[in-house]
């Protein structure tokens, strides 16, 4: 999944027998193969309940890998890791009605909606806190924007995707909404939004 967390690195052309993506050409860069490849045997050892570290669908969800030449396409892996999300939080929610019952996992659900709903209500600018003057935070109009959308859609089912919401992303300005506190928020509505789905 795009993200401004991964780096940019050199590019590493080793030979591959048959690549799990398209492989990205010339001078644009991709995820590293070998690093999105050990991940998603990671994740399919898991699923299959055959390795002693299990992944989870946050583990999927915050998979970072390093961008080279000759990498694989990242729109290409980005939306299979969105699949492979997608089944993890679906066994996980089979887990937590099985272990909570319907209606506690219903009212869990419910809080955790609740909760992401109280923070985007506050007033704009004042939602989330803020870096120094001096360092880079999200643009503040930009998520306050993405945070009216989310509040609709929790409080009258107004139409937004999991795949709108994982795709989101925010430029840079100084003084802006620190970065740790959106991305969690995000994390809870994608959170809830693969629990009803």
């Amino acid at each position: 999944m795009t993200d401004t967390r991964r780096s940019d690195t050199a590019a590493a052309d080793q030979p591959h027998e048959r690549a799990a993506f398209p492989i990205t050409r010339g001078r644009e860069k991709g995820y590293d193969r070998d690093a999105v490849d050990e991940f998603l045997l990671r994740a399919r050892e898991s699923f299959e309940g055959r390795t002693p570290d299990p992944v989870t669908s946050w583990d999927v969800r915050h998979a970072a890998f390093a961008l080279v030449r000759g990498g694989y396409a990242i729109d290409a892996v980005d939306s299979a890791l969105g699949r492979i999300e997608d089944a993890f939080a679906a066994r996980e929610r089979e887990a937590e009605v099985g272990r909570l019952g319907a209606a506690g996992w219903v009212g869990r659900t419910r809080d955790l909606a609740q909760e992401v709903l109280d923070r985007l209500s506050r007033p704009e600018g004042r939602r989330f806190d803020r870096v120094s003057v001096l360092r880079f935070g999200y643009r503040i109009d930009e998520v306050d924007l993405v945070a009216d959308r989310i509040s609709r859609y929790l409080e009258s089912g107004q139409t937004v995707t999991v795949e709108q919401v994982r795709a989101v992303a925010f430029r840079m300005q100084r003084g802006g909404y620190r970065e740790q506190q959106v991305d969690a928020v995000l994390d809870a509505v994608v959170e809830v939004m693969l629990a009803v789905s």
